[in-house]
């Protein structure tokens, strides 16, 4: 094994961040207790906010970023895995506070880590990574709250995008009739190749502005916030539920008690973080098992980890489609 590996470490100087390619040793590596020789990871949102320093997530630096990671153990001391394992792991703090999966080798706590499901590869596990995940624990809580394919429509924001478009395959595949919602009109038809029944633009939601508009949706997966998520709320059917799970639009959420009192909406949140591991692997053997691979091989583009620094200026403008997929070794 190489006494290097590559990695892109963003450090802060002067109170500005910046993003450059190192090569590290393992000693330089935080503690755990398990090795993972990263083959693949991603590229989110967050991840662009760290890499660019638009954002303030990273904790503390130097730090390298990458929030989702996948790979085979190099060496552990929990007796539940053995050399070559295949592993994946997302959120729990990798690329905020704990090095992350853009570098050719990770030590993580050996509690993080998710045996890789039968039915999938490294490289379309990190084409689901926290997307996917956040897509699921989505569909999960659709479920737990009685929204079933058949029973209404469900509408899918930010549909263009990484959770989104996940959504809309996961959702479609499973018979639910699905509402796409987008800034990008231009990618109608590619949402409609989806399974998406329906393509709106950005605009129709927000222009629900009242306290109750007409009942629409029988179910929500926002991932925009802001005026979007007031105007589900407005327009969710009586006892729909609602899921917001991301903020690209707005963080703030101006809206009335009515939906929630007048026609028992639910609106729920999810935390793909730090979600409890008997519940990430529950959704990560349903996504091996649920997702089209077809749809998720549509979505996926391969870039290697040198292309990080120039895609995260395009993921913050809005201008990348589906998933990125980072081959770490290349």
């Amino acid at each position: 094994m190489p006494e290097t590996f590559r990695a892109l470490l963003v450090e802060e100087a002067q109170g500005e961040t910046r993003a450059g390619f190192r090569d590290l040793r393992d000693e330089e590596l935080p503690q755990g207790d398990t090795l993972v020789e990263v083959a693949f990871s991603s590229l989110n949102y967050k991840d662009a906010l760290a890499v660019t320093g638009a954002g303030k997530v990273v904790r503390r630096f130097p730090m390298v970023p990458g929030i989702d990671l996948a790979g085979r153990i190099l060496k552990s001391s929990d007796p539940s895995f053995k050399l070559g394992d295949l592993v994946l792991a997302t959120g729990c703090g990798l690329g905020e506070t704990r090095w992350g999966g853009y570098a050719q080798r990770a030590r993580v706590p050996s509690e993080w880590l998710v045996p890789l499901p039968r039915g999938l590869s490294l490289q379309e596990a990190m084409g689901l990574g926290t997307a996917g995940f956040t897509a699921m624990i989505s569909l999960l809580i659709l479920e737990e709250h009685g929204v079933a394919p058949g029973g209404g429509e469900v509408v899918v924001t930010g549909a263009a995008g990484g959770v989104g478009s996940l959504c809309v395959a996961l959702l479609s595949a499973l018979g639910y009739k699905v509402v796409a919602s987008t800034g990008r009109l231009g990618e109608t038809e590619f949402l409609k190749s989806l399974g998406a029944s329906e393509v709106i633009g950005r605009e129709t939601l927000p222009s629900l502005s009242r306290p109750l508009e007409s009942e629409q949706w029988a179910g929500a997966v926002d991932s925009v916030g802001g005026a979007t998520l007031a105007g589900i709320l407005a327009s969710a059917s009586r006892h729909g539920c609602v899921v917001a799970c991301g903020l690209a639009g707005d963080t703030g959420l101006k809206t009335t008690v009515f939906p929630f009192i007048l026609r028992g909406v639910t609106l729920a949140g999810v935390d793909s973080m730090a979600t409890p591991m008997p519940r990430r692997r529950k959704a990560w053997e349903r996504l091996a098992k649920e997702m089209p691979k077809s749809a998720l091989a549509s979505l996926m583009g391969i870039r290697p980890l040198s292309d990080i620094p120039a895609l995260s200026q395009e993921i913050l403008a809005g201008k990348i489609r589906g998933r990125v997929v980072v081959d770490v070794s290349a």
